[in-house]
């Protein structure tokens, strides 16, 4: 971390603590260089913290239950947070000072917010529309905070709506709505009222019972209902459960819902590659979505092999167990990378810290390893084009806000005399949350150089206008 961003962390953390005289920032920063160290302690120390910190709280379980909710988020800096405030916990100088702090920012806001707060009028009387407004603000900023998911249609109309508003010039394409409202085109199940079948499955002879489930099963793992197997409805992003006919034998059952997951997993990731190839979601997922389409052709070649099979009476349930076995594996990885991705509302370089993350997570498993560097290097392809053109020609084409460097329209009116380093400072931007955590280290140079290339031209115009 560079000297500069190192002021600029410790003057904002001041500034909201509200800390003020002593020896000021620079004191800290003296301070903060003395006891820096070349190795990374949160990352072996993250697990002990956790647990400290669950033991320091009044209900660990709530703690512990919101540190794997951010955790599934793939929040960067979670485990650094943690590490740090279990350092303030056995700190008890620091404990106490800062627990002053908040208790005088606490009194000082709510004598501030006394004399300007609103209140809510006597129910005889109407309210103004200005009265109105306000209260229509204050309750939306309550349920901003809400974590529930939202539906896949309101999330890509908010994204939507977002771009538009940033980039009036150039809004994102649409999707016609028959896309949205016709089932049948997506890879999925379309689950309706089940049909009765002519016969329990329970009273057939024990051969008959696993021909006509084997049937089922190809039939399920493509997406589509069988006569004893249906699929049940999902609420957001919830994973895909099954019924089987309760009469069907014990043993049969038993392996139907070995392999039941597989079905699972494939409607995870097709409904995955269904919402994540819309224009909102950015590049990155576009690209990610189109190596996960690659590998589900290939597992849709399989199911076409295996009911081959089928059809010459070749296939059994227990030889369908053992073909599907190292499909399930493949599937089984691309169904979390799926869940988590939702789950973060990961776009551009969170993405691929996502998938940067997974792929050193397998370490050990070559084959989960090598299927997850399969999808990083095919989600970083357009990521890496657009630094391409930043660090080379000092261009942003960046039509989804996904690049960690952001550039902000100044008004210059003497562009000689304001043509300086504050104005390229302003201009171009580092956004913390789109920068790929394996690019983390190299960040500022990044900025620095597509700068330099930036103003250039510009500057030797300066020099020599002719």
């Amino acid at each position: 971390m560079s000297e500069f961003r190192i002021h600029h962390d410790v003057n904002e953390l001041l500034s909201l603590l509200q800390v003020r005289g002593g020896d000021g920032a620079e004191g800290y920063i003296d301070l903060l260089q003395k006891h820096r160290t070349p190795y990374v302690t949160t990352t072996v120390s993250a697990h002990s913290a956790k647990v400290k910190l669950g033991e320091f709280t009044k209900t660990p379980e709530d703690f512990l239950r919101k540190y794997e909710e951010l955790k599934s988020k793939n929040v960067r800096t979670l485990d650094p947070l943690v590490y740090l405030l279990s350092k303030l916990c056995e700190d008890k100088e620091t404990l106490q000072c800062l627990q002053h702090n908040a208790k005088d920012r606490v009194e000082s806001s709510a004598n501030a917010t006394s004399t300007s707060s609103f209140t809510l009028p006597p129910t005889t009387t109407k309210m103004s529309m200005q009265e109105l407004d306000e209260l229509r603000k204050k309750l939306g900023n309550v349920t901003a905070g809400s974590s529930a998911p939202l539906p896949a249609e309101v999330t890509r109309k908010l994204l939507r709506d977002k771009h538009n508003k940033k980039n009036p010039s150039q809004p994102n394409p649409v999707f016609p709505n028959w896309v949205y409202e016709r089932p049948a085109l997506l890879g999925d199940f379309i689950v309706g009222p089940a049909a009765d079948p002519a016969a329990p499955v329970g009273s057939l002879p024990l051969a008959a019972q696993e021909q006509v489930l084997v049937e089922d099963l190809l039939f399920v793992l493509i997406g589509v209902d069988g006569r004893d197997v249906s699929a049940q409805p999902v609420l957001g992003r919830q994973n895909r459960s099954f019924i089987v006919d309760a009469t069907l034998d014990m043993s049969v059952k038993e392996l139907v819902n070995r392999i039941l997951p597989v079905a699972s997993y494939y409607s995870t990731v097709t409904r995955f590659i269904e919402e994540k190839s819309s224009f909102e979601y950015g590049q990155v997922n576009h690209a990610l979505t189109a190596a996960m389409r690659t590998l589900i052709k290939e597992y849709l070649i399989l199911v076409t092999q295996l009911e081959h099979l089928q059809r010459q009476n070749l296939l059994s349930l227990q030889k369908l167990w053992f073909y599907i076995q190292p499909t399930m594996r493949t599937m089984e990885i691309l169904a979390s990378i799926a869940s988590s991705v939702d789950k973060g509302e990961c776009m551009g370089g969170s993405t691929l810290s996502l998938l940067h993350d997974r792929t050193f997570n397998y370490t050990g498993d070559s084959q989960a390893q090598e299927l997850c560097l399969y999808l990083t290097k095919a989600a970083s392809v357009p990521y890496f084009e657009v630094l391409e053109k930043w660090i080379y020609r000092g261009i942003i084409k960046d039509p989804y806000s996904e690049f960690m460097v952001e550039e902000h329209e100044l008004q210059k009116e003497k562009i000689q005399e304001d043509y300086n380093d504050k104005y390229w400072d302003q201009r171009y931007t580092i956004v913390q949350h789109r920068i790929p955590s394996f690019l983390q280290k190299m960040a500022d140079k990044i900025l620095s150089t597509g700068n330099s290339t930036k103003c250039t031209p510009p500057l030797l115009l300066l020099i020599n206008p002719h």
